[in-house]
């Protein structure tokens, strides 16, 4: 199964982190956005220098709970990438930077507190020979915190998201990170809803790419 098949296979899955290696060996390593709200829709991906962030596309619009939805996606280390769909991605970046261990470093994260659907909180750490996938989620009335490492395989990326379908509250992605063979940005990005896609970041090898629904 390819990646874009999996996704197309998703009604809602919110935010999505991917990363694996190609036939090569290169990284390829993916951040999406899909949104229900007006707030969640009304943002795009800007790319400066490898560093991605979340940025509002229509100031003058209402954006409802800004400190969940604006953030830094990407951070682009000398030694690593760390992805996460929050404002948890820059402390665990700096973490890792400082040496503590990623373990440690993930038991300070919890999950949203927006209710009722309480979003996990996802990231993925990719290093020279593996990718370290971590999801905080709601488990009754605990924050369950689950860190996964897949060794690099070629071909192959593994991929985690927020949620697992649409529904009302929306429910939390709670299964393994889905090992599914690399698809291309295009592939990815038609793969998901077109009522609910917002943006996109590929990036694999030197190639990058940002794909915003907004101004398409």
């Amino acid at each position: 199964m390819r990646a874009g098949e999996y996704l197309k296979s998703i009604d809602y899955p919110g935010r999505i982190i991917a990363s694996g290696t190609d036939i090569d060996g290169k990284d390829v390593f993916v951040y999406a956005i899909t949104g229900r709200s007006e707030s969640s829709r009304n943002r795009v991906l800007e790319n400066k220098n490898g560093q991605v962030f979340t940025c509002v596309y229509d100031s003058e619009a209402e954006l409802v709970s800004p400190e969940l939805l604006v953030y830094q996606a990407v951070v682009a280390a000398e030694d690593f990438v760390l992805i996460g769909n929050g404002d948890h991605t820059g402390p665990l970046s700096s973490a890792v930077e400082d040496g503590k261990a990623l373990d440690e470093a993930f038991a300070e994260i919890c999950y949203e507190p927006d209710a009722p659907s309480f979003t996990p909180r996802i990231a993925s750490l990719i290093t020279s020979d593996a990718s370290v996938f971590m999801i905080a989620r709601k488990n009754g009335d605990k924050c369950e915190r689950r860190l996964y490492r897949y060794p690099k395989e070629k071909g192959i990326m593994h991929i985690i998201h927020t949620y697992s379908s649409n529904g009302s509250p929306l429910p939390s992605f709670s299964s393994l990170p889905v090992r599914a063979a690399v698809s291309p940005a295009e592939e990815i990005w038609n793969a998901l809803s077109s009522d609910f896609r917002v943006a996109l970041y590929y990036r694999h090898g030197s190639y990058e790419r940002v794909i915003n629904a907004k101004g398409e």
